[in-house]
Formats: structure tokens, C-alpha cells, sequence
């Protein structure tokens, strides 16, 4: 059985992302509730604040302080999307700390893997602007972070229904960061076209899978276990980071995909035999509240065991 890290804290609660609205703290709650059972399997991490210098990393120098600016006085809309409150900026700079804190503890050898449950999530958020539901690019901070203390080769695969254009522009024109995404198109952001390669010697590090709606299970596990193969092994990375969006499930009421949790089990199976590597999961999307608890559990237990 592998080393697994769950890094949580209840400080991704109090992000206060309005009534109604689809990136809820009850997705923690529910997902926290299905975990019950393999808790005790689990080395259980507290996150910890990230540093300017760290957000930073990513972001534009004056940007946390826009957003600490904006949640201390009160909050509200940073885009259509995107709502916090007077929490948000310590609950989102303690997510970035979440896959911080991933990596530190991958190199202190007290875990193998780990799966960061964080709100807000992060993959849209550009480098000095919040954009669906995403204030700090969460994974793109901790690919850096990781080069930083020696992980020089990075491999960010994004599996939520959503494209992930804030992490596809951190990394486009790097050849040291190899983006992969499965997305529904043409949807939500608009980006993630197959033609979208990478720039200068970023040219070929970045690999669009833009899916129609309605793609299920059968798709999926071919790209994940004849397409994706080949781009790992070539790349040959030090790291992998999974931004796991559960939104490509049946049940999402935000998306048109088809994914089951099985399908989604056998997604998480395929990207865990890629490499005998660490691994990072960092939590995205995923807004039906039973189809987020089930799936995060299988990708735990296939974390576990694979």
C-alpha cells in the first residue's frame, strides 16, 4: 500500500462563495463524509500559508494584495463567476500552501502521493486575474514550487470538464512543464483547441484533447491509456500533478459529459501506472455533491493501491 497524504483544513469552509452558488463548502463536507471509511489509512496533513513570494510565483507582484484588499472589505464579485467573502483570501492562500506543503512532504519521504481537498480551486485563475471560481492558480504555483526544490521536469495533467487556460498560459512557452487537458469544447473558458501547442520552446508542451458533449467512458480510457502513455514516457518527468475536476462525471449539472465513476476510477488507475513517480492531486471542480464524494474516494483508494 503507498504512503497517501490528505491535506485539508477547515478554513476552506469559510470561503464564502454566496447562496446557491455551485462551488459550495458543502463539496468539502460531502467528500470529507465519503472518506470516512479510509481515514485511518491516510497520513492527514494540515496545509499551511502560502507567501506572497510564493503566490507570487505564478502571479503578478501586486496581485495578492488586490485580492487580501478586496476580501477585507467585504468581498463580492471579482468576475461573474467568482464570489468571496471576508475568508477567501486566507482560505485561497492556504489552498496554494495545500500543494506546498504536498511537495515538502514528498521530499521529507513521509508520503508517496498526496490529494489536496482545497477551495477555491484553481486552474482558470490567470496571473493577475480571478476567473471561474479560481482566485490563485493552485497547481501552477506548486509545479514551480516543485522545480524549486528540485523537481525539475513537471507533468500537469487536467482531467475536469473544464479547460484549464490559466495553467495552459503559466506554462506556454516552457519546455520544463509539459500541460496535458481532456475538456468538454467549445465550452467554458473558450480555450483548449487541439491546434493550441505551446509557443517558442514551449512549442509541443502543451496537448489540448478537446471533447464534444456526450463523451463517455470509452473515449476517455483511450486517451488516458493509448494517448497519454507515449507524451509521459517521452517527457519522462520528475513529477506528475493532477488537477482532478470532477465535473466530467454523468450526474454534474454544470457539464454535458459522460463520464461514470467507474470511468472515472479507471482515469485515475491509468494515470497512476504513467510513472513510478510522486503524484499531487489537487481538487478542481466537481458540483454534484454524491457524484464529488464517490469519485474522490475512488481516486483515493486507487492512490492507495495502484
Amino acid at each position: 500500500m503507498k504512503r497517501v497524504g490528505y491535506i485539508y483544513d477547515d478554513i476552506y469552509l469559510k470561503h464564502d462563495t454566496g447562496i446557491g452558488h455551485p462551488e459550495s463548502p458543502q463539496r468539502l463536507v460531502y467528500i470529507n463524509r465519503y472518506l470516512e471509511p479510509l481515514k485511518d489509512k491516510l497520513v492527514h496533513i494540515s496545509p499551511r500559508r502560502a507567501t506572497v513570494k510564493e503566490i507570487t510565483l505564478i502571479h503578478d507582484t501586486y496581485y495578492p494584495q488586490e485580492i487580501m484588499d478586496f476580501c477585507s472589505a467585504g468581498g463580492g464579485y471579482l468576475d461573474p463567476d467568482t464570489h468571496v467573502g471576508i475568508h477567501s483570501y486566507d482560505a485561497a492562500v492556504m489552498a496554494v500552501g495545500a500543494g506546498l506543503q504536498a511537495v515538502d512532504k514528498i521530499l521529507s519521504n513521509e508520503v508517496e502521493r498526496v490529494f489536496c481537498a482545497v477551495r477555491p480551486p484553481g486552474h482558470h485563475a490567470e496571473k493577475d486575474k480571478a476567473m471561474g471560481f479560481c482566485i490563485f492558480n493552485n497547481i501552477a504555483i506548486t509545479a514551480r514550487y516543485a522545480q524549486s526544490k528540485g523537481f525539475k521536469k513537471v507533468f500537469i495533467i487536467d482531467f475536469d470538464a473544464h479547460h484549464g487556460n490559466g495553467t495552459q498560459k503559466a506554462f506556454y512557452d516552457d519546455d520544463t512543464v509539459f500541460y496535458f487537458s481532456t475538456h468538454e469544447y467549445p465550452f467554458y473558458p473558450g480555450t483548449g483547441s487541439k491546434d493550441e501547442k505551446g509557443v517558442g520552446k514551449g512549442y509541443g508542451y502543451t496537448y489540448n484533447v478537446p471533447l464534444p458533449a456526450g463523451t463517455g467512458d470509452d473515449v476517455y480510457l483511450q486517451i488516458y491509456q493509448e494517448e497519454l502513455p507515449p507524451l509521459v514516457k517521452s517527457f519522462d518527468p520528475d513529477i506528475i500533478l493532477v488537477s482532478a475536476g470532477y465535473d466530467l462525471h454523468e450526474d454534474d449539472p454544470l457539464t454535458y459529459l459522460e463520464v461514470s465513476t467507474e470511468g472515472i476510477g479507471k482515469i485515475v488507475e491509468s494515470i497512476l501506472q504513467l510513472k513510478d513517480v510522486p503524484y499531487i492531486f489537487m481538487l478542481e471542480g466537481g458540483y454534484n455533491l454524491d457524484a464529488i464524494g464517490e469519485s474522490v474516494k475512488l481516486t483515493i483508494e486507487k492512490m492507495l493501491e495502484v
